[in-house]
C-alpha cells in the first residue's frame, strides 16, 4: 500500500487549480491502495466521504486565506515527513510545502508582478505576492520533481525560480466531458441567466481583485466598440474580487449598465459558457488558463493573450484571436471585431478543437501525475 498525501487550500471543482486538485485527489482515491491523505481548508463532500481519503482540515481564521495560510503549511509539513518516512508520496502546491518530493506548480509567482488600484488593496497585493515569490524560490528548487500545467510555465519555473530543467515535467489539464461539451441550445441558455437571446453574448470569468486578468483592457475596449451603433453584443462579467463595485459604479456612470452585465462570483461556468458566443481573456499573465479550455471544449471561441498557457495548444484556425498586447484596447477591439465579422467560422474551429481537448479527461491527467517515477 502506497499511501499519498496532497496538500492545497481547498480540493473542490471551482476554479482551476481547485478543480485540478479535486481531480487528481478523486482519481487516485478511486485507484489507489492506500490512503490519500488531504491538508486542505476545504475538501468537496463527495471527495471527503470516499473511503479511501483522510482530511486533515485546517482551519482559515475569519475565512481570510492569508491568516490560513502558515496553518497549512505547518500542518502538511509535519504530515508530509510521516508519509515519506512511510515510503508514501507527497504532491505539495507550488511552495505551500517543502515536502521533499513532487510539487505541482499552476502559477509561478516570480513571473508576474501584480498591479491592484487602492492604496490598502495595492499594499495588501504586494505583501502577498512577496511572500509567494520567497515561498516558491524555498520550496521549488528542493523539490525532486516540478509538475507544471504547460509549456510556459515550465519555462518560468526555470528561468525565473532557478528550477533545475532536469526535474521538470509538464502535464497538461483535462476536462470533464459531462459538464463541458457543445452546447444544445444557446439561446435557451441566454435566456436563462437574463439575457436577450438575440443578442451576441461575449463572456468574462476573471477575479477582480487586481488586473492580472485584464478586465481593464477588456472594459476601455468594450467603450469604445459600443460607440458604434452596429455593435450589438452584450458583456457578461463573472468575478468578485476587491475591484468588482468600482467596476459597477463606473460602469454606471458611464452609461454601460445597458452594454454590461455584472454577476459577481458565481459556481455556474457551464452555464454561462452554454449562453456565450465567445470568452475574452486577456489576462497580463496566466499560466494555463482553464476557463478558456473550459469555454473551447463547450464549443465557444476565445479571445485569448498569446502568452498564455492555454495558447501554445491553439490551432491555426483560432490563431487569428491571439491577443499580442493585453495592454492594447485596440488590439483587443481589432480581436473582437474580427471574431464578430467571422463569427460561425470560429466556432467551427471552436468545435474541432474542442473535441481535440475532451479526449483528454481529467482521469487522463491524474493517471500521467500518478505514474511519475516515485524516485
Amino acid at each position: 500500500m502506497t499511501p499519498w498525501l496532497l496538500a492545497s487550500g481547498d480540493f473542490v471543482p471551482i476554479g482551476g487549480m481547485d478543480t485540478a486538485n479535486h481531480a487528481l485527489a478523486s482519481y487516485l482515491a478511486r485507484r489507489s491502495n492506500g490512503p490519500v491523505h488531504l491538508v486542505a481548508h476545504r475538501v468537496a463532500t463527495d471527495l471527503a466521504q470516499l473511503p479511501q481519503v483522510r482530511v486533515h482540515h485546517v482551519p482559515r481564521p475569519f475565512g481570510i486565506h492569508t491568516l490560513g495560510e502558515p496553518l497549512l503549511t505547518t500542518i502538511a509539513s509535519r504530515q508530509a515527513r510521516t508519509i515519506r518516512r512511510s515510503g508514501g508520496r507527497v504532491l505539495a502546491n507550488g511552495g505551500n510545502v517543502d515536502g521533499g518530493d513532487m510539487t505541482w506548480v499552476h502559477y509561478v509567482h516570480a513571473a508576474y508582478e501584480p498591479i491592484a488600484s487602492g492604496a490598502l488593496n495595492a499594499a495588501v497585493v504586494w505583501a502577498r505576492h512577496r511572500h509567494y515569490v520567497a515561498a516558491e524560490r524555498r520550496a521549488l528548487p528542493h523539490a525532486r520533481l516540478v509538475v507544471c500545467n504547460s509549456e510556459r510555465t515550465v519555462h518560468d519555473v526555470v528561468t525565473r525560480v532557478g528550477v533545475d530543467p532536469g526535474r521538470v515535467r509538464r502535464v497538461y489539464y483535462g476536462i470533464d466531458r459531462e459538464r463541458f461539451h457543445d452546447r444544445a441550445d444557446p439561446a435557451r441558455a441566454k435566456a436563462a441567466i437574463g439575457c436577450d437571446a438575440s443578442r451576441a453574448v461575449v463572456l468574462f470569468v476573471g477575479a477582480l481583485g487586481d488586473r492580472r486578468k485584464g478586465f481593464d483592457t477588456l472594459y476601455a475596449a468594450w467603450t469604445a466598440l459600443s460607440r458604434s451603433r452596429n455593435w450589438d453584443a452584450h458583456l457578461v462579467v463573472a468575478g468578485s474580487g476587491a475591484e468588482l463595485d468600482r467596476w459597477r459604479a463606473k460602469a454606471s456612470g458611464e452609461g454601460m449598465r445597458e452594454r454590461i452585465t455584472f454577476l459577481g462570483y458565481r459556481t455556474d461556468v457551464p452555464a454561462l459558457i452554454a449562453a456565450a458566443d465567445v470568452m475574452v481573456h486577456p489576462a497580463r499573465y496566466e499560466a494555463y488558463g482553464l476557463a478558456v479550455h473550459e469555454a473551447i471544449c463547450s464549443g465557444v471561441p476565445a479571445i485569448v493573450s498569446a502568452c498564455a498557457g492555454i495558447a501554445e495548444r491553439f490551432p491555426t484556425g483560432l490563431a487569428p484571436l491571439l491577443l499580442d498586447d493585453p495592454n492594447s484596447a485596440a488590439d483587443l477591439c481589432a480581436r473582437l471585431q474580427q471574431w464578430r465579422d467571422a463569427a460561425d467560422e470560429f466556432t467551427r474551429e471552436a468545435r474541432a478543437f474542442g473535441a481535440t481537448l475532451r479526449a483528454r479527461s481529467w482521469d487522463d491527467m491524474a493517471r500521467e501525475i500518478a505514474d511519475l517515477p516515485a524516485s
